[in-house]
């Protein structure tokens, strides 16, 4: 089952919030949980079509989360394209952010224009 649904997953609630929001503005429907943890549970009862991440979050971090995805969940999902969110240069993750398995990485503050492109890609290609 296909679905234009995205999750959002970021520890700060005001970023789940205006990230929501700018996706509804697009059309998009999209849900959000507060740390990697939350997200693993929605991903295994829920269907999604896919991941915005944010990188640093208490309980389960998003580099953790999208390595579990990519590692311990069914071929759906473990599929899912993961767009990594970062208010740090990625840089200072050095190799860990490279090879966790994110799609792509995307420096916060980011344009609505961006979203949009990532989601022309991702979801209605």
């Amino acid at each position: 089952m296909k679905t234009n649904k995205i999750l959002i997953v970021d520890d700060i609630f005001s970023n789940r919030l205006l990230l929501s929001s700018t996706l509804e503005s697009l059309g998009i429907d999209s849900e959000s949980a507060a740390d990697g943890q939350k997200a693993i549970k929605l991903l295994e009862t829920e269907v999604f079509g896919m991941v915005f991440l944010d990188i640093e979050m208490p309980v389960m971090n998003g580099i953790e989360t999208v390595r579990y995805i990519r590692k311990e969940m069914q071929s759906n999902t473990s599929q899912l394209p993961v767009i990594a969110l970062t208010a740090h240069n990625p840089t200072d993750y050095g190799d860990d952010i490279n090879t966790a398995g994110f799609n792509e990485i995307v420096s916060k503050p980011y344009s609505v224009d961006k979203l949009s492109k990532l989601i022309d890609k991702y979801l209605k290609h």
